[in-house]
């Protein structure tokens, strides 16, 4: 019995019946070009539908810390950088927010054991001060991951505050404040985590030779003194970067930096994240490069302009629309690679309008040359994607054993549950990958979908069978009936089943099914890789623009968008395009149960010299979950939705939170036995941490709550330890 166990955000959006953006209507703009600027200004006043044109004023709040932008800037190269802590961690810390620059999410700290852990006691809880406040909607969702280095403990708010924390109290020993306004909160008050850096250029003892960087909702790249958390004044305009610059027409939530960027070879590499479902015009998903030391501009990769690397000219802006990642980016220092997991392109169930440069890199993961900005290659994961399969989860690095010696390679987890093997100097799969035959059958005009998918045949895949009709499922035979009925009405040929207008299609695996943002640990030394993973069926159905208005589904740079609808999952506008969509949970709304069987969640460990299975059991209990989003309290293990990550230690354990029922668990990594949980304060829909301190361990959650899983909201981070020997 569950019912948190069963949503995703999109659940929230749309089992309130919310409606999320929607607009302009389509026009004669031909496909994959977007409106010039003999369209702006406008003939007559826009009306309540009409799209802005991109070469329009960026809407106040926009530069939010009016942060001057200066001329257009040519490529340039980074400051030669020296050897970041990151790149040989210290045993004791967790110095990046992977871990190591290879984001294994693997310690080898081992005080903490199988033998030890069910003593585990909080040690303190630290409260950032960021949540929700009095007639404020519900857009929080932490998502924090602390690093570790020497002496302190650094981390970010949801609103992008920096913080410096004593590592055995929790004692906050400075705090900068970035000033970041709910207003541009986008979809998620997120704040994933900070960067450590030192720099080449200031001697040791000098202030900010030791920097934090952090990328804010209001789209900033920020630099302070790692011991005082004061700005860095050589870094951009007094320690700040405007990052909106050539990103044209825009208003405050539309694009948001919710990741800690990667520095690698020198240049902060800078991703960001366009809300989904406003407009097929959106703001450009440009991936950027920086000066670590002084803030100037590097370097673009847009797709639409892949021979460009310099900034727009005055006046113009990186081309709209384009795919964006919102993923954590993964660095390759020896190769000078940065690899970057794409989504597809704004408007994501309506394909005809993309140029052919974007149907070749979105829900990609592509490896940039951070000395030129260019694409050094792309393997991609969907074909023409308009199930929103954008790739959330952080690329990790590892060496596979191959017949003539370790191959550097990489595993790209993916919403579909296909776990992507490539050797990363080339983005040629290790492991074999197959395209397969995939579903044509559409009543959208002009959609042509790819004959054939991949799937990664070489690796188990974390995900179950196509759906069928006896798999529904319900409190009662009617709640049982009530999904067969919802079944048959839908149109499904499994797997890629192709968006319709006529009726509605099941998604499955859904947008949030497969492993997402937390991406998965894996073990160095033993070679063994572990995922969390969800099972979770979405129902969508494409609507006339003409419904859409109806309706009143408008983007979120309209006058008219309603804040209380949302604004990237569930119905979307899709505007300057002919049609919107809707999106909701394959669920039953009148108990808030999904209609397919549980689990709905899984945790797995693969053996990665063997590519098999080692164990694998639902991850989740019933005891906040149930009907009518009443909790069971009951501790039953019936697999819950999940989003965040674990780390796995030298000390033989995996520590994870995710989960809907608000806990926080220690299995064995042998046997995946679970051994010890606690209830947090909120839910712990984080990646895990640990690191060491004056000789005692601690393991780390933000327990911050997420309103797209529907938890508890908190500020707290909180901190474990073995209690002191007497």
């Amino acid at each position: 019995m569950l019912r948190h166990s069963l949503l995703t955000a999109s659940v929230l959006c749309c089992a309130a019946g919310a409606a999320l953006p929607l607009s302009a209507r389509a026009d004669d703009t031909p496909p994959w070009t977007a409106p010039g600027p003999a369209s702006y200004p406008p003939k007559k006043p826009l009306g309540k539908f009409d799209a802005p044109s991109p070469y329009a004023p960026q809407a106040p709040g926009v530069n939010a810390a009016d942060i001057p932008s200066g001329p257009p800037s040519p490529p340039s190269e980074a400051t030669p950088a020296v050897e970041q802590i990151s790149a040989h961690p210290a045993r004791e810390d967790w110095p990046v927010y992977g871990h190591d620059t290879q984001a294994t999410r693997y310690s080898p700290l081992n005080q903490i054991t199988p033998e030890n852990v069910s003593q585990l006691k909080r040690a303190f809880v630290y409260h950032t001060g960021s949540k929700p406040g009095p007639g404020q909607i519900n857009k929080w969702a932490a998502e924090t991951t602390p690093i570790k280095v020497g002496d302190g403990l650094y981390m970010c708010s949801a609103l992008n505050d920096i913080m410096k924390l004593d590592p055995a109290t929790g004692k906050e020993i400075w705090r900068h404040n970035s000033g970041v306004k709910y207003d541009s909160i986008p979809y998620t008050a997120a704040c994933k985590g900070v960067t450590y850096y030192t720099a080449s250029t200031v001697p040791e003892g000098q202030p900010c030779h030791n920097r934090i960087v952090v990328g804010t909702l209001d789209m900033r790249l920020i630099e302070v003194d790692a011991a005082d958390g004061k700005l860095c004044e050589g870094f951009g305009t007094h320690g700040q970067v405007n990052l909106m610059k050539g990103m044209g027409s825009s208003v405050p939530g539309f694009v948001a930096m919710t990741v800690p960027p990667p520095i690698v070879n020198g240049a902060v590499v800078v991703s960001h994240e366009v809300l989904d479902g406003q407009r097929r015009w959106a703001p450009s998903g440009v991936i950027r490069g920086y000066d670590a030391e002084t803030g100037r501009f590097l370097w673009a990769w847009d797709v639409n302009r892949p021979d460009d690397h310099g900034e727009p000219a005055e006046g113009d802006h990186y081309s709209r629309g384009t795919p964006n990642s919102w993923a954590a980016l993964t660095g390759d220092n020896e190769l000078g690679l940065v690899y970057v997991p794409t989504g597809n392109s704004a408007a994501d169930y309506y394909s005809s309008m993309r140029s052919p440069e974007e149907n070749k890199i979105s829900s990609s993961v592509v490896a940039i040359d951070v000395k030129t900005g260019s694409p050094r290659w792309v393997f991609q994961t969907v074909h023409k994607d308009v199930w929103d399969y954008d790739i959330g989860s952080q690329a990790t690095l590892f060496e596979f054993p191959g017949k003539d010696g370790p191959i550097p390679a990489l595993f790209m987890p993916t919403k579909r549950g296909q776990t992507f093997v490539l050797d990363r100097r080339t983005g040629k799969p290790i492991l074999p990958v197959e395209e397969r035959p995939a579903p044509q059958e559409s009543d959208v005009p002009g959609e042509v979908r790819s004959p054939t998918q991949p799937w990664s045949v070489g690796m188990p895949r974390l995900g179950v069978a196509d759906l069928k009709e006896t798999d529904m499922w319900g409190m009662s035979p009617i709640d049982q009936l009530y999904c067969r009925v919802k079944f048959r009405r839908a149109h499904y040929d499994g797997e890629f089943t192709p968006p319709r207008i006529g009726q509605p299609t099941i998604e499955f695996p859904g947008y949030n099914g497969g492993s997402d943002w937390g991406s998965v640990a894996y073990d160095p030394q033993t070679g063994i890789l572990v995922a969390n993973w969800n099972v979770t069926p979405m129902y969508d159905q494409l609507v006339t623009r003409k419904k859409a208005d109806q309706i009143g589904l408008m983007p979120i740079d309209s006058p008219h968008f309603t804040p209380a609808a949302g604004g990237a999952e569930g119905n979307g506008a899709q505007a300057d395009t002919p049609y919107g969509i809707t999106v909701a949970p394959f669920w039953n709304q009148y108990t808030g149960m999904m209609c397919n069987k549980p689990p709905y969640g899984y945790i797995t460990a693969i053996d990665m010299h063997t590519q098999k299975v080692i164990w694998q059991h639902p991850l989740g209990s019933a005891r906040a979950n149930g009907p009518w989003g009443f909790p069971t309290h009951l501790p039953l293990t019936i697999g819950t939705p999940n989003n965040g990550g674990s780390t796995i230690t030298a000390g033989g354990l995996i520590f994870l939170g995710a989960t809907t029922d608000n806990l926080i668990h220690a299995f064995d990594l042998k046997s995946g036995k679970e051994l010890w949980n606690d209830v947090l304060p909120g839910g712990g829909q984080a990646n895990t941490m640990t690191y060491e301190y004056k000789g005692k361990q601690y393991v780390a959650i933000m327990a911050g709550g997420h309103h797209f899983m529907m938890t508890p909201v908190s500020d707290e981070l909180v901190v474990y330890a073995l209690p002191d020997s007497k």
